[in-house]
């Protein structure tokens, strides 16, 4: 076919990335439900019952006094939003298209995309959902009063950039064993149930609990999290230079994986279950 040669300046390919960016998110957006707006509903009721059930077991079992001083409620959320925003992003990285993909046959799309635009989809419908669920709350029970709310937002972005790492290493490697790595992803996501500390504060566990917690990055990042939020609380067994700095290295790793991954792509990789 006939093609006009046209001079592709900087910016224009810069452009022209970014609008594939854009409408590769938007397709991943919608991909979970035909309706944009059913697949945002599906996600803040997500959030809005796994903030129920904590609030309803932690009552229960007594722990509300072991909470920090404040809003109880506020407590839990701060936690589950942070986990919801880590997993959901890891899910969704993971499962971005590959280089066996058919969306890969068209040429100006690529695996940098694709898991660029998985990320940025993962981050807008976690946001909408965040924000939703925090201003019902504000809204219609209770006003709410977040004591830094730009570095609070901070710790939201940290838990969705540990949340790419750690979805990169599993989308590298799992094309190599999809079942195996496919197992060990919901692993992971079912321990950080629990190690993630949501329903805990790291300032009142003892120093060999501590230990059990303390390599897990969303740990940290949920326990900084709480002492932006709260203006009582100041944590003290936890970083936020350790979440940062895992975040860049699995990157780095996820990217020479998918790299490695990519240069030895098999069509017959489509058909492994």
């Amino acid at each position: 076919m006939f093609r006009m040669d046209s001079d592709r300046t900087k910016g224009r390919t810069a452009f022209a990335l970014l609008e594939l960016i854009f409408h590769a998110t938007v397709r991943n957006i919608r991909k979970s439900h035909g309706n944009a707006v059913i697949g945002l509903l599906m996600n803040i009721f997500q959030t809005l019952l796994m903030v129920v059930i904590f609030f309803v077991m932690m009552d229960l079992i007594g722990m509300r006094r072991n909470s920090i001083r404040g809003d109880f409620l506020l407590f839990i959320m701060s936690g589950v939003l942070m986990f919801m925003t880590h997993t959901k992003t890891v899910g969704a990285v993971m499962g971005a298209d590959g280089p066996t993909s058919a969306m890969m046959k068209h040429s100006p799309m690529n695996t940098i995309v694709a898991i660029t635009a998985a990320a940025l989809g993962a981050l807008y419908l976690q946001l909408l959902s965040l924000g939703t669920v925090l201003y019902l709350y504000h809204a219609v029970w209770t006003p709410i009063e977040i004591h830094q709310p730009v570095e609070t937002m901070g710790m939201v972005l940290m838990a969705w950039g540990t949340g790419v790492g750690v979805g990169m290493l599993f989308l590298a490697a799992r094309p190599w064993a999809p079942t195996a790595v496919g197992l060990l992803a919901q692993i992971y996501q079912r321990v950080n149930m629990i190690a993630s500390g949501k329903m805990f504060v790291a300032n009142m566990m003892p120093t060999y609990i501590l230990k059990m917690f303390d390599w897990n990055p969303l740990f940290h990042i949920i326990d900084q999290s709480r002492g932006f939020i709260f203006i009582n609380y100041n944590p003290h067994y936890s970083s936020i230079a350790y979440p940062l700095q895992l975040t860049l290295a699995f990157v780095m790793i996820g990217l020479m994986g998918e790299y490695y991954t990519r240069q030895h792509a098999s069509a017959s990789w489509g058909a492994k279950g």
